[in-house]
């Protein structure tokens, strides 16, 4: 339920929501969030798009690492609340659709059905984890092809049926064998017809054009992550490369945690942390949806 009014232009599905996104001249800056707070604060600051995280939403809803502990029914009621809290297009993380090429079917119709706009399905075993984490493995070249053949059949049932889904091929082939592999699947994932193809991982810039070379034509996704050791563009440097969208994860979860920490620590030593580190009251109140619930019952009473 959406209570405020957002800006989405004439009334079109979600998917035709991001394809007008990825149709404009400049790069998609598109922030990842674990709730509907977030997808909502990602609204209100004029972003044009939202991407619900696994990493995230296995943080904030478990407590627990991304290393294949979220179930497909935690990240559909995520991606649920999600959907339901914004007008912004979702992009879900549905990690490596959560079992068999039949689960695979059944996980991108059912994001669709709770209103995402793009499913990302990515090449891991299973159960998968973060591109980051130790010990990461990909599926072969048979089964990560067929995994994604099984999305995109999902994807164009949903075509027939009258509406409409876009699918990420993704592969994390470079951090778990090498930059050749994952050039092959880049390509494999554009040849099979993915919308957007996502390489993880690229360790230089030189690696990024490498791709843009054996997928033209085919929207690409970069992920920014604060990591040492990474590179870290501007979006302006990312579009120059030839990138559609740039996406920022973990970013908002970071700044979550680092928030709470600090005010947790304040809190432990006895003090409290102070008007400067917090909203006045009344814009809290606001940023949790209390003046447009009080908008929406007065007209309801009227």
């Amino acid at each position: 339920m959406i209570l405020e009014n957002e800006p989405a232009g004439p009334l079109r599905g979600p998917a035709a929501r991001l394809r007008a996104v990825l149709a404009q001249p400049d790069i998609a800056l598109i922030p990842g969030c674990h709730d509907a707070l977030g997808a909502r604060l990602i609204a209100q600051a004029g972003l044009p798009a939202v991407f619900l995280s696994g990493y995230a939403v296995s943080a904030a809803r478990l407590g627990l690492p991304d290393a294949g502990l979220l179930s497909y029914a935690e990240m559909l009621n995520a991606a649920r609340d999600v959907c339901a809290a914004t007008a912004l297009p979702v992009i879900g993380d549905a990690d490596t659709g959560f079992g068999s090429p039949i689960n695979v079917r059944r996980t991108v119709m059912g994001y669709h059905q709770v209103g995402v706009a793009c499913v990302m399905i990515e090449d891991q075993v299973f159960p998968k984890r973060c591109g980051y984490a130790q010990g990461l493995q990909v599926a072969s070249r048979t089964e990560a092809v067929t995994r994604l053949r099984a999305a995109l059949d999902a994807r164009d049932a949903i075509r027939k049926a009258g509406s409409d889904l876009l699918v990420i091929g993704r592969t994390d082939s470079r951090a778990a064998v090498s930059l050749a592999e994952a050039l092959w699947r880049a390509e494999a994932f554009a040849d099979l017809g993915a919308d957007i193809v996502y390489f993880e991982s690229p360790a230089s810039t030189t690696e990024m054009e490498a791709l843009h070379r054996v997928v033209r034509g085919v929207p690409t996704m970069l992920a920014q992550v604060e990591a040492p050791g990474r590179p870290f563009l501007t979006a302006q440097q990312a579009q120059a490369i030839g990138y559609r969208i740039l996406l920022l994860g973990v970013t908002l979860l970071n700044a979550t945690i680092r928030a709470q920490r600090d005010a947790l620590a304040l809190i432990a030593g006895g003090t409290h942390p102070g008007s400067d580190r917090l909203l006045a009251f009344d814009e809290l109140y606001d940023a949790v949806g209390f003046n447009a619930y009080y908008s929406m019952e007065k007209r309801y009473a009227e």
